[in-house]
């Protein structure tokens, strides 16, 4: 199960990326699928292992694939020689993880100069100190990822809008909750865009010990977001582009999403 839950956030993650060609995309939402409707029990070639990995690139929290050795028969196998009768000066050639290093390294620089030059659409948030509050956020600002998922500047993983669930965008069902997933995320932004924003953390649902951890909401923190001194949560719901969704104290019901009937 825990293979199956890093891979799919990974491929969330991924699916955020401006680099990521129309092909990339629609492959990496196929196994976001498959996961979905299978869990652990889903299954890959060693071809879709290995591109699944180079889309990915270094920021992959599962086991890496390893392509198969090929052994040859003893009759078929080099003679071995000496280092000291043959010496041969070899150039140095980028192995495969050098080779996903660097690219990474590029990706990163790109998504830094594009969150550079969009960085109207960050917002200003106000952490407002409450007794439910874990600790300060890293930063007051941040950008909508989609209807229910904001990413704090500074912080590695998202953090959750608790209280709803807003239809998907990254893996959608189908047609209609990718339509109205994008129309929830517009309408967020257009919430935070009019403010005032005040963005509240809060405990997730977790189990004793699990929270900020990958075995409670993929690692993300949870918060609360008032625009306009409104929480969006009713907002969203109000409208209909998203649909209640409470958790108790140490754990969360299904999460609803019954946008494809």
């Amino acid at each position: 199960m825990e293979t199956a839950i890093n891979l799919k956030r990974d491929i969330e993650v991924a699916l955020r990326r401006h680099d990521l060609n129309d092909w990339q995309r629609k492959f990496l939402s196929d196994i976001l699928t498959r996961i979905d409707r299978n869990s652990d029990g889903f299954t890959l070639t060693d071809k879709q292992w290995k591109k699944v990995f180079e889309i990915l690139g270094s920021r992959s929290n599962v086991v890496q694939f390893q392509p198969r050795e090929t052994v040859l028969p003893p009759h078929r196998r080099p003679p071995k020689y000496s280092r000291s009768k043959f010496t041969r000066r070899r150039s140095h050639r980028l192995t495969w993880g050098e080779r996903r290093f660097l690219t990474a390294i590029v990706v990163l620089a790109v998504i830094a100069c594009l969150q550079f030059v969009t960085g109207s659409s960050k917002f200003d948030a106000v952490s407002s100190p409450s007794s439910s509050t874990k600790s300060e956020f890293a930063s007051s600002r941040f950008s909508v990822t989609d209807g229910d998922t904001i990413h704090v500047e500074g912080e590695i993983n998202g953090t959750r809008l608790v209280g709803y669930n807003a239809p998907e965008v990254f893996s959608p069902r189908c047609t209609s909750e990718k339509e109205l997933g994008d129309r929830a995320t517009d309408r967020l932004k257009e919430l935070v865009a009019a403010g005032p924003v005040e963005l509240t953390r809060v405990p997730c649902a977790c189990k004793p010990g699990t929270e900020g951890t990958k075995r409670c909401n993929y690692g993300r923190s949870c918060a609360v977001l008032h625009a306009g001194g409104r929480d969006v949560s009713n907002i969203l719901v109000g409208e209909g582009l998203a649909v209640p969704f409470v958790c108790g104290g140490t754990g969360c019901p299904p999460t609803p999403r019954p946008w494809c009937g």
